[in-house]
């Protein structure tokens, strides 16, 4: 049987316990989602710009190294995984350098960047140990990502919640693994443990998920958010680029409720990703999904979830190898 795909550094394998990075999701993912989420063996990232000031994204970010930290002191042998942010290099993220000063002050172990050249911040992050993983939705923009210092490559295909690709992970893996011989993450409708193991028999180092996540106690999403989530199937989401300029998957209620004619969605003149206050409370009630949507079917916790995705990834493993000794 050809073996997985593994060039993650031995240190963060051991602290996973399985190759999975719950995915920064705007409005979503919360501090205490992240902590869950690593004490559960997979990476727990959220998006700077969800603290919605400096002096909250500090707070946020002391109280998740000091609780892993404690943690992992309680108990040296639990596989507790590291932790990350997701920097947007864009023009238009006015936090861009404050946000950048934290990242050197709290080092989180994994710094995910995305719209713009990651080259000054992976220079940063390199120094202290961590490590750089890029968002990429096309090869164009892999093969420049590739040439920036950073660790890994984002493969976001389609299928993916939030900002998502159009591209199919067969095609775009393949592709990229032709020029990137760094770490890959797969990104694009990933929510189950079979799924997890298809991944990486692909040549996938580690998958992104964030849909399957979104409907947990310990997501900063509403009541309202999760129970549409749980109601919806991947015919209600909506793929456009009306929202922030850039395309992406939005759950149709959500538009239908904020006031969108969604069959004369108009593409926005330009980017904005600069998510003021003001942005924050128009995107409160648009909220997005992959279309891996179909797996959530009830309100849990992380590890609830995570536990689950173990059995099913374990139960495809056997069967995995039970198919290899058919003649």
């Amino acid at each position: 049987m050809n073996k997985l795909s593994n060039k993650l550094p031995m240190n963060l394998s051991n602290q996973l316990s399985l190759p999975v990075i719950n995915a920064p999701m705007f409005l979503v993912s919360s501090p205490d989602m992240v902590i869950e989420s690593c004490k559960n063996g997979i990476i727990g990232t959220f998006p700077l710009l969800n603290a919605r000031t400096s002096d909250l994204l500090e707070n946020w970010m002391k109280h998740i190294s000091e609780e892993l930290s404690n943690a992992r002191e309680k108990d040296p042998s639990a596989k507790i995984a590291p932790w990350g942010v997701n920097l947007i290099v864009h023009r238009t993220n006015k936090r861009f350098e404050e946000d950048l000063e934290l990242i050197k002050k709290y080092e989180p172990p994994v710094v995910i960047t995305s719209l713009g050249n990651p080259s000054d911040v992976a220079k940063i992050v390199h120094g202290y140990g961590g490590l750089v993983f890029s968002d990429v939705i096309s090869l164009d923009h892999a093969r420049k990502a590739a040439k920036t210092g950073i660790d890994g490559l984002i493969l976001v295909c389609s299928g993916a919640g939030g900002h998502g690709g159009t591209l199919n992970p067969f095609a775009f893996l393949k592709a990229v693994k032709e020029f990137w011989d760094g770490m890959t993450i797969l990104a694009g409708a990933i929510s189950t443990g079979e799924e997890i193991l298809a991944a990486k028999v692909l040549g996938a180092d580690l998958v992104y998920m964030g849909t399957r996540f979104i409907a947990t106690q310990e997501s900063s999403a509403s009541e309202d958010y999760r129970q549409m989530l749980i109601d919806s199937t991947l015919e209600d989401l909506v793929y456009t680029d009306a929202i922030s300029g850039i395309k992406g998957n939005y759950l149709l209620p959500s538009l239908q409720r904020a006031g969108f004619d969604v069959e004369n969605l108009m593409k926005k003149d330009d980017v904005d990703l600069s998510f003021s206050e003001s942005k924050a409370k128009a995107w409160k009630d648009i909220w997005s999904a992959g279309q891996g949507v179909g797996s959530v079917k009830k309100i849990s916790t992380i590890q609830e979830v995570v536990d689950e995705l173990k059995e099913e990834y374990k139960k495809a493993l056997r069967t995995r190898e039970a198919m290899s000794i058919i003649p």
